[in-house]
């Protein structure tokens, strides 16, 4: 018998609900409502959310599982939809600076991408090293058609969009792939060797990816630099301090912003966003978000590792 569980979120800072899915093709759009198929200790779960005219969220979980699946399942979206953040401490802080405030005034709903896993943030992360986002974006596309489990038509009459449902492959399924089978989905033999060598830290629960305890494991990997440690708490972890200072994005922004006429290192990065702490990869997103149309066009490609 399928169970159904429904709850309700008033944000407490100004929310909307995003209008896409997720470039992976693990979360879908369709009719204001956002679907997302997962596993909860094996169980699978489709979660669908929405925002009501008055601002509250609604997320509703369905699953053959206990309450306890639906639970957590929900959490994890509240936590991927970045439904609970207040982000009232950081707009007190700098809603007067001069480069982030007239963003902050105009968009205060904008909030960073969060992964409804650690392990898809991290593999996310490797899958972006040193290419174009949207490069990045395809090989996960494959990765999930390939290898994502699917979800039977079965288990949700709810879901009536085109295609089926599938998550993201999980960390032992991953683990259980040759890193050449990785390097077919077009990710370079290095990185596809990282992201095995992840898969398995994680599987064997040797790393939590949700916990720093583990990061000194991942950071012997060779290919997993600064960067990915980085994207891994911004977008897994929902750090908001946690800031990806080698992505092109900041390292032309800054040289921009500073008038550097060329582009920052990574240390000027991290220089110019250092007043911004604890909220320094919030403070970058909007940066980001405001000022992209002034960034200097350039090579489409990540710097760092």
């Amino acid at each position: 018998m399928t169970r159904v569980l429904e709850t309700e979120v008033r944000p407490p800072w100004p929310y909307r609900l995003r209008r896409r899915g997720s470039q992976d093709g693990t979360v879908r759009a369709r009719g204001g409502v956002l679907t997302r198929f997962l596993h909860v200790d094996g169980e699978p779960v489709v979660v669908h959310a929405w925002q009501r005219g008055s601002g509250e969220v609604v997320l509703r979980a369905a699953a053959e599982g206990d309450r306890g699946v639906l639970e957590v399942a929900i959490e994890r979206m509240r936590f991927a939809l970045a439904v609970d953040c207040d982000h009232s401490d950081f707009f007190d802080a700098f809603k007067r600076d001069p480069v982030i405030g007239p963003a902050m005034l105009r968009r205060p709903w904008f909030r960073p991408k969060r992964a409804v896993w650690p392990w898809e943030a991290l593999a996310t992360a490797i899958a972006g090293q040193l290419i174009e986002a949207k490069r990045a974006a395809e090989i996960l596309r494959r990765a999930v058609r390939r290898w994502g489990p699917r979800l039977q038509a079965a288990d949700d009459s709810a879901w009536t969009g085109p295609g089926p449902l599938r998550d993201f492959p999980s960390a032992e399924l991953i683990a259980g792939r040759a890193p050449a089978e990785l390097a077919g989905m077009d990710l370079a033999p290095t990185r596809a060797l990282a992201m095995t060598r992840c898969a398995r830290e994680v599987a064997s629960g040797r790393v939590d990816p949700g916990r720093a305890e583990g990061d000194r494991r991942l950071r012997a990997i060779p290919e997993i630099g600064p960067w990915t440690m980085q994207c891994l708490g911004l977008h897994g972890r929902g750090d908001p301090d946690s800031l990806p200072a080698g992505d092109l994005a900041y390292v032309k922004l800054v040289g921009r912003l500073a008038g550097l006429r060329r582009r920052a290192t990574v240390e000027e990065v991290e220089e110019y966003f250092a007043p911004y702490a604890p909220f320094r990869a919030l403070a970058g997103t909007v940066a980001v978000m405001h000022y992209h149309l002034a960034i200097p066009t350039g090579p489409p490609l990540r710097l760092a590792a």
